[in-house]
């Protein structure tokens, strides 16, 4: 008798966990250069302002094309933030999943937070220049 249960794609060339078990094998990874550790932390700040912008709006978090699979990935904000950290540490992205039936109106895009928070930032600032 098995202990574990059978895996019903064994064998099979399309196993969607096939590239998991390479992960091992990943672990000595190249690690982030020292430009792509400070995008990530530069991320990491802009992250915790687009959240105290947006969260009293509903927004729950941040939609990001993904590149692999060419769907949108729904990411709220601590799950950005602790993939975020896992790069830092590790070097690599981790495994994602897209979300289950995730609400999209309560998400937005990078691009769009970043425009938010431009425009809450050049309203705060109007009029504090010197005018001469």
């Amino acid at each position: 008798m098995q202990d574990e249960p059978i895996d019903p794609f064994n064998g099979d060339p399309t196993d969607p966990a096939a590239g998991l078990e390479d992960i091992d094998e990943d672990a000595e990874a190249e690690p982030l250069t020292e430009a792509e550790r400070q995008d990530v932390l530069e991320d990491l700040s802009d992250l915790e302002i687009y959240q105290a912008l947006l969260s009293p709006t509903g927004i729950r978090g941040l939609v990001i094309e993904c590149e692999d699979c060419h769907e949108p990935h729904y990411f709220d904000w601590d799950l950005l933030r602790g993939n975020l950290r896992h790069l830092l540490e590790s070097g690599r992205p981790r495994v994602h999943e897209p979300a289950y039936d995730p609400d999209p109106d309560h998400y937005v895009t990078w691009e769009y937070a970043r425009g938010y928070a431009d425009g809450v930032h050049d309203t705060l600032t109007e009029g504090t220049d010197d005018e001469g």
